[in-house]
């Protein structure tokens, strides 16, 4: 064999093989095994907090037929309530056609718009004060100061206004209206002077707590944009106006939506220990909640207490689902979802 023949026996290695050997390629369900696989240590990690999610938000939801039937305890709950007798809508109408449901009800969503609004202007004044503040050492004791009174059990609340606007005793009825010789006030008889004592009471404890997302928004908008508004000339109030308050726009719009969400629902504690349950302030301090308990306390009637509170989350969440379309509408970044 010539020198010539034996080089062209050597295979060319440049040359591309007549039957390339692909590479797999993983099928859709073996790409889900393998990020399935891969995920294993987080949904360990979120196994817990589902199982209580589902047995402590899932579970009472079998519970959603109680408002449509007469339930009577019998053996147990299960039990009685598959073996309760369906009455449909009796128990929604009882609460349609009670007086007193609909003065709660009224009562309920006036108050919450009323705090919707001032949940809103109040924090956000107070972080914008707080946030031009030279001495910011000052402003954190005020911070902390104001979110103080979140702590306070609304039993020491109560007891704090009785000190306070008691008939007899009370500080302002006895230091202050008995000083300049004017006629007593009885808080506790009169209804007409409890929305703006409420009021004030839900804005002295809860300001704090929400003046701390403004501060924390505030802190985040870059001073670049301020830095820029300076050098055109841009005064305080300008900056405030043109670039805090739209950089606060989604904060703002985010909790007023959730907090529509709970128009129909009530500050318990706030609305039944601070009046102390005076069936004289019912027309004023009386809500959906306090009045969902009198129903259970006084007529032991399970059913109707339910309709009352299905009634509320249902309605509450219509609410929030067209206050949410309206939002997207006008700006799609700002809406929940």
């Amino acid at each position: 064999m010539s020198m010539e023949q034996a080089v062209d026996l050597k295979p060319d290695i440049n040359s591309a093989p007549e039957n390339p050997v692909k590479p797999a390629v993983p099928t859709r369900k073996g790409k889900r095994y393998n990020t399935f696989v891969k995920n294993i240590p987080y949904y360990l990690m979120l196994l817990p907090g589902v199982v209580v999610l589902i047995i402590n938000n899932y579970l009472p939801m079998i519970g959603v037929i109680i408002p449509f039937e007469d339930y009577r305890y019998e053996k147990s709950f299960l039990y009685s309530l598959f073996h309760s007798q369906f009455t449909g809508f009796k128990n929604f109408r009882f609460l349609f056609n009670t007086s007193n449901a609909l003065v709660a009800t009224r009562n309920t969503v006036l108050y919450n718009l009323l705090f919707i609004a001032l949940d809103i202007i109040v924090p956000v004044a107070l972080a914008i004060a707080m946030s031009e503040m030279w001495n910011q050492t000052a402003a954190k004791v005020y911070q902390n100061l104001m979110f103080l009174p979140y702590f306070i059990s609304w039993i020491v609340v109560s007891y704090i206004v009785y000190a306070f606007f008691c008939n007899k005793t009370g500080f302002i009825n006895h230091n202050i209206i008995k000083a300049l010789g004017m006629e007593e006030i009885w808080f506790y008889s009169e209804p007409d002077k409890w929305p703006p004592i409420l009021t004030f009471f839900h804005m002295w404890k809860y300001t704090g707590y929400n003046l701390i997302v403004y501060i924390a928004s505030i802190a985040g908008i870059s001073t670049e944009y301020y830095e820029a508004a300076s050098l055109d000339g841009a005064s305080k109030w300008q900056q405030v106006k043109y670039i805090t308050l739209p950089m606060l726009k989604t904060p703002m719009v985010i909790l007023t939506l959730i907090a529509v969400g709970r128009i129909f629902n009530g500050d318990f504690d706030l609305f039944f220990n601070v009046p102390r349950n005076q069936g004289a302030l019912y027309s004023t301090t009386d809500i959906l909640d306090t009045y969902v308990y009198r129903l259970l306390l006084n007529l032991n009637d399970v059913s109707k207490s339910a309709a009352a509170g299905l009634y509320q989350a249902v309605v509450g969440c219509i609410v929030v689902f067209i206050a949410n379309f309206f939002v997207k509408k006008v700006d799609e970044d700002s809406a929940l979802f």
